[in-house]
Parts: structure tokens; sequence; C-alpha cells
């Protein structure tokens, strides 16, 4: 079943809570309403004919004006994938957790969580997964500001390209090249 066929049906079933399909895109995208996602994630999974039973991936995305979260499915029994997006204000970027529905976001949201700053309504255990929890903010986001230090470990490295190209230029200087003169090379 392709992508548009899936959207007219769910648009069908569903109505406004479906929004656009997107496939002029390497993996088309159906934009779901954050309030239905649940709901949308449990029925694709469920109803036959569909069976999205294996979630590929869930990905978390600044778009600088807004925060999108990205599902990443997959039907072995039919051999189908679809993509679902959820666009999340950028003020207050929340999404409900697909954890009961596929037990993989579990670990997702929480990255998402983590590195965004997206949080995952009603997700079991949602706490920093990848930073230590006293981390301030969420260093995926296009508005974060690294810090200068964590506990007095400084951030600020040098670049270790410098470090090679000294020695490069030390150990090997480039040869000066005099202009090429024609009659130097048998050339009248």
């Amino acid at each position: 079943m392709d992508a548009v066929v899936i959207h007219e049906n769910l648009k069908a079933r569903f109505g406004d809570k479906i929004g656009s399909l997107t496939v002029d895109n390497p993996d088309p995208f159906i934009v779901v309403d954050r309030s239905a996602l649940k709901e949308i994630g449990t029925f694709l999974k469920d109803e036959p004919g569909y069976e999205f039973d294996f979630l590929e991936n869930l990905t978390g995305l600044d778009l600088g004006d807004k925060f999108v979260s990205v599902y990443h499915l997959l039907s072995y029994k039919h051999r189908h994938s679809l993509v679902l997006r959820v666009e999340l204000s950028k003020d207050q970027p929340t999404a409900p957790s697909v954890s009961e529905v596929w037990p993989a976001a579990n670990w997702h949201e929480r990255e998402q969580y983590d590195l965004l700053g997206i949080t995952y309504t009603g997700h079991p255990d949602l706490r920093r997964i990848m930073l230590p929890e006293d981390w301030v903010g969420h260093p995926l986001r296009k508005d974060y500001e690294q810090p200068k230090g964590y506990h007095g470990i400084s951030h600020e490295r040098a670049n270790v390209l410098d470090g090679f190209k000294a020695l490069d230029d030390r150990d090997h200087p480039l040869p000066v090249v005099a202009p090429s003169k024609p009659e130097a090379d048998g050339e009248q």
C-alpha cells in the first residue's frame, strides 16, 4: 500500500486530524495532529491491512520556528513503510508518548527529550538518557549556547588540525617555485 492510499484512508477515518501528504521527498510523510498521534499510531499498528508493527526510528528536528517529531514505521507483514510527522510549537514542544504502542519508542523519546527538549506526555520514564541529569539546556536546539564548562571541566578545545599544520609546515616547507621560462625547457 503506498502513502497516497494510506493518506486517503486515514483522512476518511480521522478527518482534520490528518494533515498534508508530502510525496516529493525520499521518504514521503503524512503530517498528523499531535492530539491524535497515539490513536492514529494504535490504528496503524493494529488495523488489518496496515499492521505497522515496527517503529524503525523516531527523531526530532528543530526547524527554527517549530519542532517536528518524526516516526518511521514499517510493516513486516505487508512490506510497506510510512513516515508520520507531528509539528510542535517552539515554546512548548510536547507530544503524546507512543511507547505503549511501539515499546521501541521508549529510548527514542528519551533521546529527543534529552537533546531537543521535546516532552513526551505519558512516557513511563522521561529523563535524560545521554547527558547528566544536571546538564543545562538541550544541545541539538538551534538556539543552544554551549556553556564554557561543566563542573570545572572546560569545553574549550584547540583545533587539533592546527597542530598538524604547524608540524607539517616546519618539517616540510613548501618549495619555492620560480616562474617557468620557455627557453629553459629548450623551447625557442
